[in-house]
């Protein structure tokens, strides 16, 4: 059982508008705080965009996503599941990026990741842009490859933009596969659509053994299917989970960077993750939320909700 520090502040104690945000008004306990020790699940915001190649902003996406997660609350609604019961959560803070360098920022963010691996604590990130999951990576597969299951309109695994520039939200995973933080037979990626270039992206994916299932094949198998076929690539190993929030069709997620049409609708986009439960989650994320185009912050109470339901399968798995 929890102690009280490791509670959520409740609405019934205090009003949802008031006080100081933190990710599911959890305690804010960062590196250097006496109780550091004791998290299990870390909630870290990494707000840096400079991977970014079409519409800016998700460097803005954590303090947005900490301020509409105050409606979260203690109970998930469907599963029944009570995660900040079943383990000891806490909102760790924010990586400081350094906006003008990305090679910089990311020695940061891996940095700021090797201090929560090393304690023990399986983190849950709120982005920034997609490029952040691969320092996130470096941290989390320092000692070996992990798997992926990866939600997404893009796969993410461009060799480069721009004729070299290897660093960008369009090839974190191709870099991940390249440095051997991803096994790449046990990497699953769901929901890619839109338009395209070329072929380069599913080329790599097929030559590597990385299962790409295209959202005409989401809908038609059904959600069920399709995350019993992510957990069965998973299997049993230490599996990375990152979820780009423009897998959610902009009619429901209009607050991301680079949106496609024909995703899933909200309810879908949460069934996905609330299926995850049962996988070995040693780190996930959600990303590219961006609050300059979520006037209404719909698209970030969505990020939020996500980030709960990966939550509640990530509790099964800490001290199990």
């Amino acid at each position: 059982m929890n102690d009280a520090f490791f509670q959520p502040v409740s609405g019934m104690d205090l009003p949802r508008f008031a006080g100081v945000p933190t990710f599911m008004r959890l305690p804010f306990v960062p590196p250097d705080h006496e109780r550091f020790q004791e998290v299990e699940i870390g909630l870290v915001g990494v707000p840096w965009d400079s991977g970014t190649t079409n519409r800016p902003g998700p460097r803005h996406g954590p303090r947005q996503l900490r301020d509409l997660s105050t409606m979260i609350r203690a109970e998930n609604g469907a599963t029944g599941v009570r995660p900040f019961e079943a383990a000891r959560c806490a909102d760790l803070g924010d990586v400081g990026p350094n906006p003008a360098d990305i090679q910089d920022s990311m020695e940061r963010i891996t940095a700021f990741y090797q201090l929560v691996i090393g304690a023990g604590i399986r983190p849950l990130t709120a982005g920034g842009d997609h490029l952040s999951s691969l320092p996130i990576l470096r941290a989390v597969a320092a000692d070996g490859p992990v798997g992926m299951i990866h939600f997404d309109s893009h796969t993410d695994l461009f060799h480069s933009y721009f004729d070299g520039t290897m660093y960008t939200h369009g090839t974190p995973f191709r870099r991940a596969v390249e440095e051997g933080l991803l096994d790449p037979k046990r990497v699953v990626q769901i929901g890619i659509r839109g338009t395209a270039y070329d072929t380069e992206d599913r080329d790599f994916a097929r030559a590597e053994g990385i299962k790409v299932i295209a959202i005409e094949e989401f809908f038609a198998r059904g959600v069920a299917d399709v995350m019993a076929e992510a957990r069965e690539i998973a299997g049993d190993g230490a599996t990375y989970v990152s979820y780009d929030i423009d897998f959610v069709d902009p009619a429901f997620a209009p607050g991301t960077g680079t949106p496609e049409v024909g995703g899933p609708n909200s309810f879908q986009a949460l069934q996905v993750a609330r299926e995850l439960t049962g996988v070995n989650i040693v780190g996930a994320d959600l990303v590219e939320v961006s609050p300059p185009f979520d006037q209404s912050g719909g698209t970030a109470f969505l990020g939020v909700s996500i980030m709960f339901e990966m939550l509640c399968a990530m509790v099964s798995g800490v001290r199990g």
